[in-house]
């Protein structure tokens, strides 16, 4: 069924389906949108989890340090328990920095891994 417009052209034939690839395309661009926000999320998340790992093997190797055992085997320890790898472990008096690096899961043929530092030891005076 067509209708008569203004200048006697024939309005609604042209258009029919439109809002089909209209749909289509707006869910498409939905869709890109949410798996780009979920990628950076488990990034944000990989990255925290390997901040995490670090400072706890910092503190477990100041701790270690305190008590007269071995800083960085109690830093690595505390670091693989996490799910990291300790990458530098560098002991300068009683204070004890670390590096650590942790993967990340591979999406859609990505990966990448994740590094942190974190330091710990007494406040100096």
């Amino acid at each position: 069924m067509t209708r008569s417009g203004c200048a006697g052209r024939t309005v609604g034939r042209g258009a029919r389906g439109s809002s089909t690839v209209l749909s289509v395309v707006v869910l498409g661009v939905l869709l890109a949108v949410a798996v780009a926000v979920s990628l950076v999320g488990g990034a944000v998340v990989d990255q925290r989890r390997a901040e995490a790992a670090a400072d706890l093997g910092a503190l477990a190797g100041a701790a270690a340090g305190q008590r007269g055992e071995r800083v960085c085997d109690a830093a690595a320890t505390v670091v693989r328990r996490n799910g990291a790898t300790l990458t530098a472990c560098v002991e300068a008096g009683e204070r004890v920095s670390v590096r650590v690096a942790r993967p990340s899961r591979r999406v859609l043929g990505l990966s990448w891994t994740a590094t942190a530092s974190a330091r710990a030891g007494p406040v100096p005076p």
